[in-house]
């Protein structure tokens, strides 16, 4: 049968899983870091999802597919409920507690560190994209937890640099808009990416790698992964 039912544009969902949440009947559920309409007649066509959805990602359609299935729905609520034990936590929010090696306080060291902070704001939502700041500059663009991970990153990753911080998941926006912006305004010498470990986390480099594209700028772009302990797990350089 024809019906509405909801489509999801996966260029333009940033994984932040509101649509998920809003979602009564179950519909909806994240793979690999985006939404996905699971099955056609677990969508009854209301559409909660869509003013939840901060990109736009989300549009109805009509198209022939299956009716709505009110049994199924409730059966899969069922199996849910049973399964809740073993659902399924995204990695950035699964609780862990890390054992750091011990550290005596006369090794720690006893000069005043000062800051490696160039700018402010430092929040990707809060900086204006034609700040004399961002002329000629090098950019660092960090998560947020990078700065807890990693606990020499003003010496090793922001010293030199315009730094901009962010969350993709708390922040529920695609920054790629944003960073394109202040890409195409100003002359950037390079970009520089620091995120986690963490598969959300990817969507900063992402949106990065998006707004880079969208200038149109031949700007280079590398990207250091930090562990959830605090280590360099990966450097990569690109064009």
């Amino acid at each position: 049968m024809k019906r509405k039912i909801i489509n999801i544009d996966k260029a333009r969902c940033n994984g932040c899983g509101a649509c998920a949440k809003a979602c009564h009947e179950g519909a909806i559920g994240m793979i690999d870091g985006k939404a996905t309409l699971l099955r056609d007649d677990y969508c009854d066509g209301f559409g909660d999802c869509l003013p939840k959805c901060p990109t736009g990602a989300i549009t109805f359609i009509e198209k022939d597919t299956l009716p709505y299935d009110e049994q199924a729905v409730l059966e899969n609520k069922k199996k849910a409920r049973e399964q809740a034990a073993n659902t399924h936590v995204c990695p950035g929010m699964l609780a862990r507690t890390i054992r750091q090696n011990t550290v005596q306080k006369s090794d720690l060291p006893t000069t005043w560190l000062p800051s490696m902070l160039a700018q402010w704001p430092c929040q990707i939502k809060l900086a204006p994209i034609s700040a004399p700041y961002f002329q000629d500059a090098n950019i660092l663009i960090a998560a947020d937890c990078t700065a807890y991970a990693y606990a020499n990153v003003h010496a090793d990753f922001m010293k030199g640099k315009v730094t901009l911080i962010g969350c993709p998941k708390l922040d529920a926006v695609d920054y790629s808009e944003k960073l394109s912006q202040i890409f195409e305004t100003n002359d950037i010498k390079s970009v520089t990416v620091l995120r986690m470990e963490v598969p959300c986390c990817g969507e900063l480099e992402n949106a990065v790698k998006r707004a880079l594209q969208a200038s149109k700028k031949q700007t280079s772009l590398s990207v250091i992964t930090i562990s959830i302990n605090g280590n360099v797990l990966e450097r990569k350089s690109m064009q």
